[in-house]
This record gives structure tokens, C-alpha cells and sequence, in this order.
């Protein structure tokens, strides 16, 4: 085993932005991994599974090493009209991205601030600033988010930086039945000023910066949106 001596613990490592992250970070890093399920990664030697289902109350199990950086990548694209809208829709939404980032957090706190300038990342949403139709629930679970993103660095300066990124549509298993077609995925390409869709490796490529990199920000929201709900073109 060869690494760099940093631990990272990412939720959600076994698909998407998780995943790609947790490749960015694995090969000179330990990562745990905290998901359903191991997915690609199972069987790397620096890569650690937790089983865990961020949907339910089950407490979340002790690491014992001190941690550089922890991220919460789980999420949900809800997309309903207010009135089609259920108590259940937006409980879940609420209790995936946000009850479970401040879950995930308080869990592994002592295990970051064992660990000089540690980092935590979380993600919100383009709509939360863009205001979407068809995107209430998921934009007060994300709004959620960045509100917590902002306490927690006031909170917890100068030891800890904590940031969000906030992407809009990108490819994804999650998003996979909104670009499940040719037809559909230009129609989304072309709802973005640079007429293109996010991909996880660019996302994540700017996580792994936030992540590891001493920055001089804290509290931030980064728009990663191809400039939709920023520019007009």
C-alpha cells in the first residue's frame, strides 16, 4: 500500500460525483467509501466500504484514524408540480440532502478536527439559485444545504474550511432518466448558455481541489452550471 498518509471519508463514493471523486483521491489516499453499496472500487487496497443507507436512522459506524476531508455527495432530482407533490416527496428530499450532510457531519467532526486545516464539502443545486419550475422539493432540501454550508464555516474557522458545489443537470446515474434520449439530452444541452451537459469528472476534478488544496474560502457556494441561472445567451 502506498499513500500519502490522508483520509478521506466520502458519502456516496460508489456512484457519480462520489465516485469519481473517491478515483481522483484513491491513489495516494485512503478513502472510505460510505454507501449501499462497495461499486467500482470494491477490492482497490486503499479503498474502505462502510455499508450504510443514508435514508435511514441507523446510526453511522465509528472510523478511529484522524480524516483530512469529509464529502457528502447523496442527493435526489425530485421533479414534480407543487400540487403533485407529496408530505413523502419532500420529507425524503429533505432527509437525503440535507439531514443526512448535517448526520454525516456531527458523526466525523472530531475525527477532522483531529487534523490540521481539514475540509468538508457538500452539495447543493443549480435551482437553488435559479429558481426552476418543477424544482420545489428539491430546492429547499438543497437551500438547506447551503445554509448549513455557511453556519458550519462560520462555526468551525479556522481549523476547518467547509464549501458546497452547486452544479446544474450533469451526467449521472441519477440523472440517467432525464438524458436517457438523444432528444432529451440535446434539449438540455441546449437549456445551458455553453450548450452542454455537466459531466461527474469535471465536477469532481474541482472537488478534489476544494477537498485537498489549502484555499483561502470558506463558506463558499461554487456554481458549476454551464452558466445556466448566471448568464443569458
Amino acid at each position: 500500500m502506498s499513500t500519502s498518509g490522508n483520509i478521506y471519508v466520502i458519502a456516496g463514493a460508489s456512484s457519480g460525483i462520489g465516485l469519481e471523486l473517491a478515483k481522483k483521491l484513491i491513489g495516494n489516499n485512503i478513502v472510505y467509501g460510505i454507501s449501499r453499496t462497495p461499486g467500482a472500487l470494491k477490492g482497490n487496497e486503499n479503498y474502505r466500504h462502510i455499508r450504510h443507507d443514508f435514508l435511514s436512522d441507523a446510526p453511522l459506524p465509528d472510523i478511529a484514524e484522524n480524516v483530512k476531508g469529509l464529502a457528502y455527495c447523496p442527493g435526489s432530482i425530485t421533479l414534480k408540480s407543487v400540487e403533485r407533490l407529496s408530505a413523502a416527496d419532500v420529507e425524503r428530499d429533505l432527509h437525503i440532502n440535507a439531514k443526512g450532510a448535517l448526520t454525516f457531519i456531527k458523526k466525523y467532526l472530531g475525527n477532522v478536527r483531529s487534523n490540521n486545516n481539514g475540509t468538508i464539502l457538500l452539495f447543493s443545486s443549480v435551482a437553488v439559485q435559479a429558481g426552476l419550475p418543477y424544482h420545489a422539493s428539491i430546492a429547499m432540501a438543497k437551500g438547506a444545504v447551503e445554509g448549513l454550508t455557511r453556519s458550519l464555516a462560520a462555526e468551525l474557522a479556522p481549523g476547518i474550511s467547509v464549501n458546497a458545489i452547486a452544479p446544474s443537470l450533469t451526467n449521472t446515474p441519477l440523472a440517467a432518466q432525464l438524458l436517457n434520449s438523444d432528444a432529451k439530452k440535446e434539449a438540455n444541452k441546449l437549456r445551458h448558455p455553453l450548450k452542454s451537459i455537466g459531466s461527474a469528472e469535471e465536477i469532481a476534478s474541482f472537488a478534489h481541489y476544494l477537498i485537498t488544496q489549502p484555499t483561502w474560502a470558506t463558506g463558499q457556494v461554487f456554481g458549476l452550471n454551464g452558466g445556466l441561472g448566471t448568464i443569458i445567451k
